[in-house]
Order: C-alpha cells, then sequence, then structure tokens
C-alpha cells in the first residue's frame, strides 16, 4: 500500500495529532514548563521527544525496511486492528478527560521533560509497537522519503499542538473549551477507526 507524498505528509499529521491530543505525561511537562519558560517550552518539549522517536524510527527502519513489500498484508492486517483498537480507546477515554495540569513546576528543564515522559510512558511504546511501527513499515514500501515525510508531519502535529498549548498557558488563556477538546479525540478516534477499516479492506486486496 502505497500512499502519495502529499496524503503520506497529511497522514502523519493526523496521526501525529491524535497521540498528540491524547492527555498524558508529555502534555503535562509542556504546560509545567510554560508557567516558567513560557511559549517556548512547546518547542522545547517537543525537540526532546522528537529525540526519543527519532531513536525509535531508525531502529524500525533498520530492522524492517527489508520487509517492508513482502510482509505487507499482515502490516495491513495489524495496522488496521491496532487502529481500531485506539480509536474505539479514544473516543471511551474522551467521556470524562480534559486537558491535564499541574500545580508544581518541572522537575527538570524542558528538553529533559520531552525525553523523560516519552520513555517513561507506556502508552508511547505500546503506540510505536503497533500503529507507529506499522504505518511506518507502510510508507516504507515506498522509500525512505515516504517515511520521512510521514514523519515530518507527525512532528508539525506535536510541535503544533504543544506550542499552542504552551503560548495559551503562559498567557493565561484557556487551550480549548472542554467540550469542544473532548469533540477533536471524538474525531480523532472515528479518524483512526476509519482508516483501520481502509487498512483491513487493503490487506484483502492484496
Amino acid at each position: 500500500m502505497i500512499f502519495g507524498y502529499g496524503e503520506t505528509l497529511i497522514l502523519g499529521f493526523l496521526v501525529g495529532l491524535t497521540g498528540a491530543l491524547a492527555p498524558g505525561p508529555t502534555l503535562v511537562a509542556t504546560i509545567n514548563s510554560s508557567l516558567k519558560d513560557g511559549w517556548s517550552a512547546g518547542p522545547k518539549v517537543t525537540a526532546g521527544h522528537i529525540l526519543v522517536e527519532t531513536l525509535v524510527v531508525l531502529i524500525i527502519v533498520l530492522g524492517f525496511s527489508s520487509m517492508a513489500v513482502s510482509l505487507s498484508a499482515p502490516i495491513a492486517i495489524l495496522g488496521g486492528v491496532a487502529l481500531i483498537i485506539f480509536g474505539l480507546l479514544t473516543i471511551y477515554e474522551s467521556r470524562n478527560t480534559g486537558l491535564m495540569t499541574a500545580s508544581s513546576g518541572p522537575a527538570a528543564g524542558p528538553y529533559l521533560s520531552g525525553i523523560v515522559t516519552s520513555v517513561t510512558n507506556p502508552y508511547f511504546w505500546i503506540w510505536w509497537l503497533t500503529i507507529g511501527s506499522v504505518l511506518l513499515v507502510t510508507t516504507l514500501s515506498g522509500g525512505i522519503f515516504p517515511a520521512v515525510l510521514f514523519m515530518s508531519g507527525h512532528w508539525a502535529a506535536d510541535l503544533g499542538w504543544y506550542t499552542l498549548v504552551a503560548s495559551a498557558i503562559h498567557r493565561g488563556r484557556v487551550v480549548l473549551p472542554e467540550a469542544v477538546y473532548r469533540m477533536l479525540l471524538v474525531i480523532c478516534g472515528v479518524f483512526l477507526m476509519g482508516f483501520g477499516g481502509y487498512y483491513l479492506y487493503s490487506a484483502a486486496e492484496l
């Protein structure tokens, strides 16, 4: 399954946004760091997060690039199931969730916070062992450049969201009304499920 360059970039952004929007330790680190560093906490925390993801991506690329084409059907099935499950979980968790805040300052600088909160977050590793690795290997079937585009879109979503959060918190503004935030999570969940269904459909044709 090979996507066009534009589609791959958009896919990376949308999938990255579903992960960035989800409440978690990296979001908390961004909020805490913004109290001290202002809007720049967003890019700084994101840089730490990207450093960890770059190492993960290199491991996946070096380990699976040669198998990307030959294992396209199993990869599509695994990816489809994982996307649907994560989509359902996102919708379920959107019912009672909100932007997580913390009153205490960060225990470390924003760069280190981005690294530590990524490495110690179980959701991060589960995501990369399922959805992340499957989507990355799929884009690799079209070459290295599509994989770079996918990750560029993914990181653009992280950078944009965390910078928005840091800027809003620093200025004492509400990032998003709770109802809007929950609706965005539902939309992300539906997107994941829909794309998962597409993956399963494509597997039947491989």
